[in-house]
């Protein structure tokens, strides 16, 4: 044998040990995003839910989540996988009227909950297509309209009566598909915590009851995502949190009450608060004073005099006059006269201002590979959990939203 053959002989044998000793290449992220809908953020501490509680000591848990204004569903959720506020992104209500078309915006409305043009900014689930990658959505506000130009990868039009353990499977189907077709993005939903919140409160044993419902969901999604052997990294958060309500003759604040049969204006309301959308300044400054005047239990902005804090001072489909009520009450359409009392029992209410109702206050626990273990944070506002997924993820942000990436770079891991 030359010595050049041996020497090309112990140079590949080499190359082979070399190789076969070399760690496997570490496997991208995978993020999924789950909502708890209306899990307010105590509800950890008072009911003790065992998984929840494994869940926050293997990652990162935050004291609480602070919601956008206003504390309500779509708002909240559309802002979570955004990183904009309402007033920012458009959808400034679960209701609104949008002037441009001269449409009332409703949650219930399916044509509108599925037309891209009430829905600005980038989804993180586009965000993510944008930049080579697949993405998946088992239902999430705005996943069912094609923003920015397309749907998620792989999505599902909206249905509550699905049970919640074929949501789970599915996504974990779509966590096994090969590699090539496999979403790294996948958001999950759960209607369960903030139906039950609505119908008997946050301190009924109802409630207590549904708590360990999600409880067992999440211990579920926990073990089944163990199985898969992939880098994942889980973060359940929720929008807002639940305020109880009792009835009484002060609870309500009456719409009929307020407005005049004369008063040709158009009003939008979700309970908490209402938009009065009139375009003529001589009108519009007459019911201002009108209001102010009656003012029970609630309190009335010019647009432009609102709170910094709420970010709703230049979107057009926020009211041109805003009313907001006070906790504990709650705007009904009609008036005293003709409604009867709702119910006897506790029931529970959201939409509040949630940087001074410290009930609106949801969750966000975290755990996985680019997760830090065992920390505690204090509590952020939602706009930047969309930078924290996209650096999960190695997405570009856009400049433009208001989250920031900085807020939550110390529960990053690399």
């Amino acid at each position: 044998m030359s010595k050049r053959f041996a020497f090309f002989s112990l140079f590949a044998s080499l190359a082979f040990i070399f190789a076969s000793c070399t760690p496997d290449k570490k496997q991208d992220p995978y993020v999924l995003l789950i909502s708890f809908d209306g899990f307010r953020h105590d509800y950890v501490a008072k009911y003790q839910p065992p998984h929840f509680l494994d869940f926050i000591k293997e990652g990162t848990a935050a004291k609480a989540m602070t919601p956008s204004f206003p504390s309500k569903t779509f708002p909240n959720h559309y802002t979570i996988v955004t990183g904009l506020c309402p007033g920012h992104h458009g959808l400034v209500d679960n209701t609104f009227y949008d002037p441009a078309r001269k449409v009332e915006y409703s949650m219930g409305k399916r044509e509108l909950v599925e037309d891209a043009y009430y829905y600005g900014g980038t989804p993180i689930w586009q965000l993510a297509q944008q930049q080579g990658l697949k993405s998946a959505s088992y239902f999430w506000v705005g996943s069912e309209a094609p923003v920015a130009g397309s749907y998620p990868d792989y999505y599902e039009i909206y249905d509550g009566a699905v049970p919640n353990e074929d949501r789970i499977e599915k996504v974990m189907e779509w966590l096994q598909l090969p590699e090539a077709e496999r979403p790294r993005f996948i958001s999950l939903y759960f209607s369960l915590v903030d139906s039950e919140g609505h119908d008997s409160g946050p301190n009924s044993e109802k409630l207590k009851t549904t708590v360990f419902e999600a409880d067992r969901l999440l211990g579920l999604i926990d073990t089944k995502i163990a199985e898969l052997n992939l880098p994942v990294d889980i973060i359940t958060t929720s929008d807002h949190g639940m305020y109880e309500m009792k009835e009484s003759p002060e609870t309500f604040v009456y719409l009929d009450n307020l407005f005049a049969p004369e008063d040709s204006i158009q009003i939008a309301s979700s309970g908490a608060v209402v938009h009065v959308y009139e375009e003529d300044s001589l009108t519009r400054e007459k019911l201002f004073k009108q209001l102010t005047e009656n003012e029970t239990f609630y309190s009335t902005y010019r647009k432009l005099e609102t709170p910094e804090r709420w970010h709703y001072r230049e979107h057009p489909r926020v009211g041109d006059l805003v009313l907001v009520v006070e906790p504990g009450h709650y705007f009904r359409n009609g008036s005293r006269d003709t409604k009867k009392a709702m119910m006897d029992s506790p029931w529970g209410v959201h939409g509040f201002d949630p940087y001074v109702t410290p009930e609106m206050g949801a969750i966000f626990y975290a755990k996985g590979p680019n997760v830090k273990k065992g920390l505690e944070i204090d509590a952020f506002d939602n706009v930047h959990v969309y930078p924290f997924i996209a650096r999960i993820l190695g997405l570009t942000t856009p400049t433009n939203i208001d989250g920031k990436q900085k807020v939550l770079e110390n529960v990053y891991v690399e």
